[in-house]
């Protein structure tokens, strides 16, 4: 009984172990994505594209109540003028909507090449972080999770590489 009581605590405690950080192995496995989502930098960088989309989705919101707005008394005024003076007032209120329209796309795509400067940034920084993680585990090669069909859970540092990146990187706000 004493037996089987040491080998239960020598088990429980070698499953406690962080397994990451005692892992032997020539292969290790990341989730890139959480990595980037779970860490403080790709936490601040998702809140702040949060904010600009709905900061912008509220702009557009506005924007468009007033075209409507103006395409409704635009359309009131129509019987009451000459189709040249109308046409003319027409071409302007769609060159204006055009010219709106290219604005927030270029708002939109501006915040979506934030996103990704971003993420290359964090990408470039982890380099050194997962090559650090390598030469501790003795591994060669650190493969994405997602393209490994099977693996045991031992072998993937993903919360290792978090916590590091957290304290060689932190949110990243003092860098920019």
């Amino acid at each position: 009984m004493a037996r089987a009581l040491a080998i239960l605590v020598v088990a429980l405690s070698w499953a406690a172990s962080s397994p990451a950080q005692d892992v032997r192995s020539p292969i290790l496995t990341i989730d890139s994505e959480r990595l980037y989502r779970d860490s403080a930098f790709g936490q601040r960088v998702l809140n702040e594209i949060e904010a600009r989309t709905s900061e912008l989705a509220e702009d557009n919101r506005r924007i468009e109540t007033e075209l409507e707005a103006e395409e409704r008394a635009l359309t009131d005024q129509r019987a009451d003028m000459a189709p040249d003076a109308f046409r003319a007032l027409a071409d302007a209120f769609d060159a204006r909507v055009e010219a709106i329209r290219r604005d927030r796309d270029a708002r939109s795509r501006a915040i979506a090449d934030l996103l990704e400067e971003n993420r290359d940034r964090f990408l470039i920084s982890a380099a050194p972080v997962l090559e650090e993680i390598m030469r501790d585990t003795g591994a060669a090669v650190i493969l994405e999770q997602r393209s490994v069909f099977v693996s045991a859970n031992a072998i993937d540092i993903t919360d290792l590489a978090i916590s590091r990146m957290d304290e060689s990187l932190g949110d990243g706000s003092e860098q920019q």
